[in-house]
């Protein structure tokens, strides 16, 4: 299938942008990498009168640390973080996750930004920004928001942004942890039936984040034995996600991977921590 007629805008500045969101409003779709948008519009799932090109705006192109954070701009792609020469030390968890999104491919054209717009539930990034902790950039010409990850994404494809709104950056909190990232798709590079990311500031000490088993990803912290002897918190966790039934999997082989794979998540992260 083809997408219905659209029109196309490309501006040069963050303000024109602004002024076209202003100007159209939801008949406006944001395209950056597009890897999601244009399959969406070619199944006609979506429908976008006016698409407004952001991919080269100047000012979105960057990558830089802003007060203890890393900021990501909205029109660079995952390729190019992933190629950040300080990403693995700088963050470590969102250079081992980036790895599993899509392939290398997709990855050349898909944004870091898109992927937290897109705001699907299964997504690595999404997950790896609830962990961390990170904010969403958003600007119009009504001024400039900062959200929350959990105040941004709202549930399943939905999110916190205006119609006139643009996602300007992301920013990803520099941590002192000990990480591990795993997740179980059909292929590499599919969106993950379920996904576990574990950060250990100590053997004592550790947050884990699970996407795929709810709308929207799931963020824990466990102390003292919860953390070293995690099995009663991931069965309680499992229940209280609950997961869903798709066409990829049950929400009972859901929970299942959950049980399974958290502990060797947790373990790897735990055992990088001095004794």
């Amino acid at each position: 299938m083809k997408p219905r007629p659209f029109d196309y805008l490309r501006p040069d500045t963050v303000e024109e942008a602004l002024a076209a969101l202003a100007g159209h409003g939801e008949e406006a779709r944001i395209l950056a990498g597009g890897q999601t948008l244009i399959a969406m519009l070619n199944l006609r799932v979506v429908e976008a009168p006016i698409l407004l090109d952001i991919t080269r705006i100047p000012e979105l192109d960057s990558i830089t640390e802003v007060d203890g954070s890393i900021q990501v701009g909205a029109a660079v792609t995952q390729n190019r973080l992933l190629q950040w020469p300080s990403l693995a030390q700088k963050l470590a968890l969102l250079h081992a996750a980036l790895p599993f999104v899509g392939h290398f491919q997709t990855r050349n054209k898909g944004t870091v930004c898109g992927s937290i717009a897109h705001a699907d539930p299964a997504s690595e990034i999404p997950l790896v920004l609830a962990m961390l902790g990170g904010q969403v950039m958003l600007r119009s010409q009504r001024g400039t928001r900062i959200l929350s990850a959990s105040e941004f994404q709202q549930g399943m494809l939905l999110t916190a942004r205006a119609p006139d709104e643009l996602i300007t950056a992301v920013r990803f909190p520099i941590v002192n942890a000990r990480v591990a990232f795993r997740e179980v798709a059909r292929r590499h590079g599919d969106f993950a039936i379920v996904a576990i990311a574990a950060a250990a500031e100590s053997r004592a000490s550790m947050r884990i984040g699970v996407a795929g088993m709810a709308d929207r990803p799931a963020v824990r912290s466990l102390k003292g034995d919860e953390a070293a002897a995690p099995k009663d918190s991931i069965e309680q966790l499992a229940w209280e996600l609950e997961g869903y039934d798709d066409i990829h999997a049950s929400a009972h082989m859901r929970r299942d991977l959950l049980r399974r794979i958290a502990p060797i998540v947790m373990k790897e992260a735990r055992e990088q921590c001095a004794a």
